[in-house]
């Protein structure tokens, strides 16, 4: 079994694969959310990642049916102490959320009001006394980062949260937001969640600045859509024509170009080399990142998990990581301004 990992400087530790929850109750039902958390858990994975609005943007659902999905699979099992459990919290929830802050109910953003009120409404539908992982799903311009960091400190002291972490952050947010909690004296954010893979611009946008923040002050990375929504899976070939589907028009849209060619090429050479799908080199390279702690992936069925999961035990070599790196026209410049 793969080595568990720290998230960031704190110790807390998790399995080197994350499983990602946004799925549940969208595009797939309890049944198949279960085979796939059991199969994830078989598998020695350990850290759950959802969020309260998941799937709050199907017709009719008010949010909150991952977290019910996954309480009810946690109860069931009995497994609630192997299990890392991290939400989020910011989104709109439920009657007015979704018309903002100008509404009387005001339920979104990071108000201590609205965290407090929200993190019950979580624990409720996870069945649990506690969340390990309470994460800021992205900023709240309306609420200073001493009120949310308060609100989130308070959490922590009283047993309702173990960590807390961050999503969609800028370096400078996170910046501001550590400052915040070193000069108050406040829990700070021990993870990071950004979108990060091989692909441009993901790749660029995140090292350029946020990935240094991380390597300073010890934050860990949980990065989301690792096989670049689909890309990096091999499932799209330069010429071939498109799968009939929105997410196909999107992926061609950001991602084919041909930079990101080159790179799947790259990925798909190395592949071959271990006899590995294209999505597990992908899920390796990241692996071999500075203060990464564990990808997220999503999976509908338990067939779909185990392609990704060995991607765990992959270890690419060192000129392995560098032929990916050299793929990248961004990467080439870089070190061309570094020398």
């Amino acid at each position: 079994m793969p080595s568990y990992r720290s998230i960031g400087n704190s110790g807390l530790r998790t399995f080197p694969i994350a499983l990602g929850t946004m799925q549940f109750g969208w595009t797939t039902d309890q049944a198949n959310s279960e085979a796939v958390m059991d199969a994830f858990v078989e598998a020695g994975g350990n850290l759950i990642d959802t969020a309260d609005i998941y799937t709050i943007w199907t017709k009719g659902n008010p949010g909150g049916v991952s977290e019910e999905i996954i309480g009810r699979w946690m109860r069931a099992r009995g497994n609630r102490d192997r299990i890392v459990l991290a939400t989020k919290v910011r989104g709109a929830m439920g009657e007015g959320g979704s018309e903002g802050f100008d509404h009387p109910l005001q339920r979104e953003g990071l108000s201590r009001r609205w965290i407090l009120k929200a993190c019950e409404d979580s624990l409720r539908r996870l069945q649990t006394d506690h969340i390990d992982l309470y994460q800021v799903h992205w900023i709240d311009s309306h609420t200073p980062i001493e009120e949310t960091l308060s609100a989130l400190t308070d959490l922590v002291r009283r047993g309702y949260v173990r960590y807390l972490g961050c999503s969609n952050f800028s370096a400078w947010r996170l910046m501001q937001a550590l400052w915040a909690s070193d000069r108050l004296g406040l829990e700070s954010f021990i993870s990071v969640q950004p979108e990060y893979n091989i692909t441009q611009p993901t790749r660029a946008n995140f090292e350029r600045e946020l990935l240094p923040v991380c390597e300073a002050y010890g934050v860990g990375i949980l990065p989301y859509s690792p096989l670049g929504g689909g890309f990096l899976t091999g499932k799209y070939r330069r010429g071939q024509e498109l799968p009939d589907s929105a997410r196909a028009q999107e992926i061609q849209r950001r991602l084919f170009n041909d930079t990101n060619w080159t790179i799947l090429d790259a990925v798909l050479q190395v592949a071959n080399a271990h006899q590995a799908s294209p999505a597990q080199v992908a899920l390796a390279w990241l692996l071999s990142r500075p203060q990464m702690a564990a990808p997220i992936i999503g999976a509908n069925t338990a067939a779909q998990l185990a392609d990704l999961l060995p991607a765990a035990d992959l270890a690419l070599e060192a000129a392995e990581v560098e032929q990916l790196d050299q793929a990248s026209s961004w990467a080439r410049s870089r070190t061309e301004l570094e020398r």
